[in-house]
Protein backbone atom coordinates (compact mmCIF):
# COMPACT_ATOMS: atom_id res chain seq x y z
CA UNK A 1 0.00 0.00 0.00
CA UNK A 2 2.54 1.87 1.13
CA UNK A 3 4.17 1.76 -2.68
CA UNK A 4 1.51 2.63 -4.17
CA UNK A 5 0.48 5.76 -2.18
CA UNK A 6 3.23 8.08 -2.69
CA UNK A 7 2.95 7.61 -6.77
CA UNK A 8 -0.89 8.25 -6.87
CA UNK A 9 -0.34 11.61 -4.19
CA UNK A 10 2.19 12.27 -6.34
CA UNK A 11 0.26 12.50 -9.83
CA UNK A 12 -2.82 13.76 -7.74
CA UNK A 13 -1.05 17.21 -6.95
CA UNK A 14 0.54 17.16 -10.74
CA UNK A 15 -2.75 16.91 -12.02
CA UNK A 16 -4.11 19.57 -10.03
CA UNK A 17 -1.14 21.63 -11.17
CA UNK A 18 -1.64 21.37 -14.52
CA UNK A 19 -5.61 21.29 -14.88
CA UNK A 20 -6.44 24.26 -11.92
CA UNK A 21 -3.57 26.33 -12.12
CA UNK A 22 -1.66 25.61 -15.95
CA UNK A 23 -4.27 25.18 -18.39
CA UNK A 24 -6.60 27.59 -16.44
CA UNK A 25 -3.90 30.60 -16.62
CA UNK A 26 -2.76 29.24 -20.76
CA UNK A 27 -7.02 29.32 -21.52
CA UNK A 28 -7.14 33.32 -19.67
CA UNK A 29 -4.06 33.91 -21.34
CA UNK A 30 -5.68 33.01 -24.96
CA UNK A 31 -8.81 34.82 -23.98
CA UNK A 32 -6.69 37.75 -23.47
CA UNK A 33 -6.13 38.08 -27.13
CA UNK A 34 -9.77 38.12 -28.47
CA UNK A 35 -12.50 40.76 -29.00
CA UNK A 36 -13.35 42.26 -25.40
CA UNK A 37 -10.15 40.52 -24.03
CA UNK A 38 -12.09 37.47 -22.44
CA UNK A 39 -14.71 39.57 -21.35
CA UNK A 40 -17.92 38.67 -23.41
CA UNK A 41 -19.81 40.49 -25.82
CA UNK A 42 -21.10 43.82 -23.91
CA UNK A 43 -23.61 45.92 -25.59
CA UNK A 44 -24.62 49.18 -24.35
CA UNK A 45 -27.75 50.56 -24.32
CA UNK A 46 -29.39 53.14 -22.69
CA UNK A 47 -26.51 53.52 -20.26
CA UNK A 48 -26.81 50.42 -19.11
CA UNK A 49 -24.30 47.24 -19.89
CA UNK A 50 -25.46 43.88 -21.24
CA UNK A 51 -24.29 40.65 -22.44
CA UNK A 52 -25.48 40.00 -25.69
CA UNK A 53 -24.68 36.09 -25.50
CA UNK A 54 -26.54 35.71 -22.32
CA UNK A 55 -30.35 35.73 -22.68
CA UNK A 56 -32.54 39.04 -21.06
CA UNK A 57 -35.86 38.82 -19.62
CA UNK A 58 -38.09 41.17 -22.52
CA UNK A 59 -42.26 40.15 -21.46
CA UNK A 60 -43.55 43.70 -22.74
CA UNK A 61 -45.52 43.80 -25.55
CA UNK A 62 -43.60 46.51 -27.11
CA UNK A 63 -40.80 44.12 -27.24
CA UNK A 64 -40.42 41.15 -28.71
CA UNK A 65 -39.96 38.06 -26.51
CA UNK A 66 -37.09 36.10 -25.56
CA UNK A 67 -36.95 32.02 -25.15
CA UNK A 68 -38.59 31.24 -21.78
CA UNK A 69 -35.57 29.85 -18.77
CA UNK A 70 -35.56 27.64 -16.63
CA UNK A 71 -33.03 29.49 -14.40
CA UNK A 72 -35.50 32.56 -14.56
CA UNK A 73 -32.30 34.45 -17.02
CA UNK A 74 -29.83 34.04 -13.85
CA UNK A 75 -26.68 33.92 -15.61
CA UNK A 76 -25.23 32.87 -12.40
CA UNK A 77 -26.32 29.09 -12.94
CA UNK A 78 -27.42 28.01 -16.31
CA UNK A 79 -29.64 24.63 -16.34
CA UNK A 80 -32.38 23.03 -18.04
CA UNK A 81 -35.82 22.57 -16.31
CA UNK A 82 -34.68 18.44 -16.98
CA UNK A 83 -38.14 17.38 -17.13
CA UNK A 84 -38.84 15.14 -20.68
CA UNK A 85 -41.63 15.72 -23.12
CA UNK A 86 -44.25 13.78 -21.50
CA UNK A 87 -43.47 14.99 -17.73
CA UNK A 88 -47.05 16.35 -16.63
CA UNK A 89 -45.75 19.35 -15.15
CA UNK A 90 -43.54 20.14 -18.00
CA UNK A 91 -46.30 19.50 -20.51
CA UNK A 92 -48.54 21.69 -18.36
CA UNK A 93 -45.54 24.64 -17.78
CA UNK A 94 -45.56 24.58 -21.85
CA UNK A 95 -49.53 24.89 -22.31
CA UNK A 96 -49.90 27.29 -19.88
CA UNK A 97 -46.84 29.42 -22.42
CA UNK A 98 -48.54 28.96 -25.05
CA UNK A 99 -51.91 29.94 -23.80
CA UNK A 100 -49.91 32.94 -22.04
CA UNK A 101 -48.62 33.65 -25.71
CA UNK A 102 -52.13 33.63 -27.38
CA UNK A 103 -53.54 36.10 -24.89
CA UNK A 104 -51.05 38.72 -26.02
CA UNK A 105 -50.65 37.72 -29.85
CA UNK A 106 -54.33 37.55 -30.68
CA UNK A 107 -55.25 36.19 -34.30
CA UNK A 108 -52.24 33.85 -34.30
CA UNK A 109 -53.20 30.24 -34.45
CA UNK A 110 -51.73 27.54 -32.21
CA UNK A 111 -50.20 25.98 -34.64
CA UNK A 112 -47.77 28.96 -36.03
CA UNK A 113 -46.44 29.17 -32.17
CA UNK A 114 -42.71 27.96 -33.07
CA UNK A 115 -41.27 25.55 -30.49
CA UNK A 116 -38.79 28.09 -29.12
CA UNK A 117 -40.72 30.61 -28.32
CA UNK A 118 -42.63 28.34 -25.40
CA UNK A 119 -39.94 25.88 -24.48
CA UNK A 120 -36.36 26.85 -22.29
CA UNK A 121 -32.93 25.68 -23.84
CA UNK A 122 -31.04 23.58 -22.38
CA UNK A 123 -28.60 26.42 -20.70
CA UNK A 124 -31.79 28.44 -20.06
CA UNK A 125 -30.09 31.04 -21.52
CA UNK A 126 -30.17 30.86 -25.28
CA UNK A 127 -30.26 34.37 -26.10
CA UNK A 128 -31.53 33.65 -29.69
CA UNK A 129 -34.75 33.04 -31.10
CA UNK A 130 -35.74 31.34 -34.60
CA UNK A 131 -36.85 33.84 -37.72
CA UNK A 132 -40.32 32.15 -37.26
CA UNK A 133 -40.03 32.89 -33.76
CA UNK A 134 -39.90 36.68 -34.66
CA UNK A 135 -42.56 36.57 -36.86
CA UNK A 136 -45.18 35.39 -35.54
CA UNK A 137 -44.27 38.17 -33.00
CA UNK A 138 -45.07 41.11 -35.75
CA UNK A 139 -48.55 41.86 -35.38
CA UNK A 140 -48.54 42.43 -31.43
CA UNK A 141 -45.26 44.77 -31.87
CA UNK A 142 -46.83 46.64 -35.05
CA UNK A 143 -49.97 47.17 -33.17
CA UNK A 144 -48.03 48.82 -30.05
CA UNK A 145 -45.89 50.40 -30.96
CA UNK A 146 -47.39 51.83 -34.52
CA UNK A 147 -45.45 50.07 -37.09
CA UNK A 148 -46.21 48.82 -40.09
CA UNK A 149 -45.72 45.24 -40.46
CA UNK A 150 -43.31 45.29 -43.30
CA UNK A 151 -41.00 47.83 -40.82
CA UNK A 152 -40.87 45.43 -38.57
CA UNK A 153 -40.06 42.45 -40.94
CA UNK A 154 -37.42 44.11 -42.49
CA UNK A 155 -35.51 44.55 -39.07
CA UNK A 156 -36.23 41.39 -38.56
CA UNK A 157 -34.23 40.51 -41.67
CA UNK A 158 -31.34 42.78 -40.92
CA UNK A 159 -31.13 41.37 -37.50
CA UNK A 160 -31.02 37.64 -38.63
CA UNK A 161 -27.99 35.86 -38.16
CA UNK A 162 -27.03 33.25 -40.93
CA UNK A 163 -25.78 29.57 -40.13
CA UNK A 164 -22.08 29.78 -40.05
CA UNK A 165 -20.47 29.23 -43.45
CA UNK A 166 -23.97 28.70 -44.79
CA UNK A 167 -23.81 25.10 -43.39
CA UNK A 168 -24.04 24.53 -39.86
CA UNK A 169 -27.01 25.47 -37.66
CA UNK A 170 -30.14 27.31 -38.58
CA UNK A 171 -31.01 31.36 -39.45
CA UNK A 172 -31.19 32.97 -35.74
CA UNK A 173 -31.71 36.50 -33.97
CA UNK A 174 -30.58 37.66 -30.96
CA UNK A 175 -33.58 39.05 -29.16
CA UNK A 176 -31.59 41.82 -26.77
CA UNK A 177 -29.57 43.20 -30.47
CA UNK A 178 -33.24 43.49 -32.09
CA UNK A 179 -35.02 44.92 -29.30
CA UNK A 180 -32.34 47.30 -28.79
CA UNK A 181 -32.25 47.76 -32.86
CA UNK A 182 -36.27 48.27 -32.62
CA UNK A 183 -36.08 50.95 -29.87
CA UNK A 184 -33.90 53.10 -31.94
CA UNK A 185 -36.69 52.84 -34.75
CA UNK A 186 -38.90 55.24 -32.22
Amino acid sequence: MKKNLLPSLKLTFLLILLFMGIYTLLILGIAQFSSNSGNGFIVEADGKKYYENIAQNFSEDKYFWSRPSAVNYNAAGSGGSNKGPTNPDYLSQVSSRIDTFLVHNPGINKSEIPSDIVTASGSGLDPNISVQGAMVQVRRIAKTRGFTEKTLQELIAQNTEKPLLGLFGTEKINVLKLNIALDKLN
